[in-house]
């Protein structure tokens, strides 16, 4: 790979078609890389893959579905501890590691943007999971914010860590208070598989 591939991400959020394609103009975006476990949307229908690979290809810009690698969820029953996800064990999976290359590959050919549903790129997977593995990477990662402006994935963290009260420590490098910020993020926001958490309470009671 050569030099440091550039991800952004979107929130769909409510969005009118228009607004939401506006955006992806305004960055450049000529492919969307969609991470949700299911590729639609109840309250946003024109969000539904159908719909939306349709309403993208007239403006010019690709789509593909990657949530079944990338997506919050995961089939695998090791993936979860008491019904909730692991966002670690599922990033070692081997689909997740084919979906982050799939994108640093894509990356160097199109301007991804991964999209999932929330606004706020700290109230999803994608940046808590998606975007601190392709960081990992090496990939340069910042957020297309639903106003039309850009949060690199650093700050991102940074306000993160100011929203949870997190000062600097002796005790703790830099690295280690991140990986505590990401872990009580991903314990508000992870999924929870109910039928997997009813057996496990079953399992314990």
């Amino acid at each position: 790979m050569t030099g440091h591939p550039e991800v952004l991400t979107i929130g769909h959020s409510a969005h009118g078609i228009e607004t939401f394609v506006a955006l992806l103009h305004q960055h450049g975006v000529t492919a969307i890389a969609d991470v949700r476990s299911q590729p639609f949307s109840r309250y946003a229908p024109q969000f539904n893959k159908a719909d939306l690979t349709a309403s993208l290809r007239q403006h010019g810009i690709q789509y593909v579905f990657l949530g079944r690698e990338l997506g919050a969820r995961s089939n695998d029953p090791d993936c979860y501890v008491d019904g909730r996800v692991q966002y670690g064990r599922l990033a070692q999976s081997d689909e997740f590691k084919t979906g982050i290359a799939r994108v640093l590959s894509g990356a160097e050919v199109e301007r991804i943007a991964l999209m999932c549903t929330e606004k706020d790129p700290l109230d999803c997977h994608r940046t808590v999971l998606v975007a601190r593995r392709l960081a990992d990477e090496g990939a340069q990662v910042s957020h297309i914010r639903a106003d039309g402006s850009i949060e690199p994935h650093s700050d991102a963290i940074d306000r993160l860590m100011s929203q949870l009260g997190m000062q600097p420590s002796l005790l703790q490098t830099m690295d280690e208070q991140i990986d505590e910020a990401l872990a009580e993020q991903e314990a508000q926001i992870a999924y929870v598989d109910a039928e997997l958490a009813a057996a496990s309470h079953r399992a314990v009671s």
